[in-house]
């Protein structure tokens, strides 16, 4: 098969214009070619198979096509050729093909979660298929705890039920592991959306004349309007009061600075001894090892792209993108030279593979090498 002939069978197949009969051309060719090759080759050594291939291809003779395997496998065979940026191509003199073993994909996150009783009891989420009642609390059942046919759990109050001494203050704990988000709607109507590997404690129904919840991590919440009892939510040195409105907070422990976004409405912000109030489209920030709090204008998509799905970065610098990957794909990233004025604009789903992501960050011109379930970043 001529050199132009692959060349436009290829780029059909980048086109998805591929017929079936084409494929088990391009198929065919390719098991010739594999089959006689002899040389190694780590797949980081090419930084783009396709474009190599145009640029370097030494194809020969015309050589007869012999249908070897069905069309469903021929299919996959050029989606690991085209794909994967694994291709080798030799000299021309050597004439040979070595396709090195494709590792393993790194998947992303989905909805997982754990809820911890106030007696203890954990209840893991992801493992519940019934679509319904999932626990009770107090001794007379005051509230019951409900997953709907969408997976968000929702606490009901029971108005008739007497308040046990046991109920009257007692707390559940909603956390994500590694690559888990979750939904929640509190006793009082608010929704809480928990990003991954973080913590919401919360009481089963809230008395007194404050509602306040606690968390470590990040979670975006819509709060239910109610003038006569504000909402807190407390993290680590800051504390944030609303009456209702929707705002994300960013406060993960391994991280230096809490950022708390508002969207809509007003909330004021506490840190140590500073008090100060957000408008829309304002985010502030807490640095653990200062006393001030600093607001700056953002774009306020790209605070919670997490909670629609995505990954959206807004002049980010890249150990804060990579921490986010960490979380979401359970990775460890590990940094060979100084990265720390590179960063990041644009974004991408959060439902893709990594090895999908990291090609969008690369646009960026730093590289990566995935060894198992570490990433090494080269600038």
């Amino acid at each position: 098969m001529k050199e132009t002939e692959i060349l436009a069978l290829l780029q059909k197949y980048q086109e998805g214009t591929l017929s079936d009969e084409d494929k088990d051309k391009l198929d065919a060719w390719y098991l010739y070619a594999a089959s006689n090759s002899n040389r190694d080759l780590n797949e980081y050594e090419l930084e783009d198979s396709y474009g190599y291939l145009k640029s370097k291809l030494p194809l020969h003779a015309e050589t007869k096509v012999i249908k070897i395997w069905p069309r469903i496998v021929a299919a996959a065979s050029i989606a690991l050729l085209l794909g994967t940026g694994i291709l080798y191509w030799t000299k021309p003199k050597e004439k040979m093909v070595h396709i090195v073993e494709k590792t393993e994909e790194i998947v992303p996150g989905g909805t997982r979660g754990i809820l911890t009783l106030s007696n203890g009891k954990q209840i893991v989420l992801s493992d519940i298929s019934a679509k319904d009642t999932i626990a009770k609390e107090g001794e007379n059942d005051e509230v019951t705890i409900k997953m709907d046919a969408n997976g968000v759990i929702t606490y009901t109050v029971n108005p008739n039920a007497e308040i046990s001494k046991e109920n009257a203050n007692a707390f559940n704990t909603l956390s994500t592991p590694t690559g888990g988000q979750y939904n929640i709607v509190l006793a009082d109507g608010t929704k809480v959306y928990l990003n991954t590997v973080s913590s919401l404690k919360y009481p089963t129904r809230f008395n007194g004349n404050q509602r306040l919840v606690e968390l470590e991590g990040e979670a975006y919440f819509e709060v239910a309007k109610n003038k006569e009892k504000p909402f807190m939510v407390k993290s680590g040195n800051q504390s944030v009061e609303v009456l209702g409105t929707h705002f994300n907070i960013h406060a993960y422990n391994n991280e230096p600075v809490i950022k708390t976004t508002l969207l809509e409405g007003s909330v004021s912000v506490t840190y140590k001894n500073q008090k100060t109030f957000l408008k829309p489209g304002e985010q502030s920030n807490a640095a653990y090892n200062s006393n001030t709090i600093v607001i700056r204008k953002v774009d306020t998509e790209a605070a919670v792209a997490w909670k629609n799905g995505r990954f959206k970065f807004d002049n980010a610098d890249l150990k804060s993108v990579m921490k986010q990957l960490e979380r979401w794909y359970g990775i460890k990233v590990e940094y060979r030279g100084d990265v720390s004025d590179v960063r990041f604009s644009g974004g991408t789903f959060m439902n893709k593979n990594l090895s999908e992501v990291l090609k969008v960050l690369e646009l960026s011109n730093i590289k990566f090498k995935v060894e198992g379930k570490t990433i090494i970043v080269y600038p």
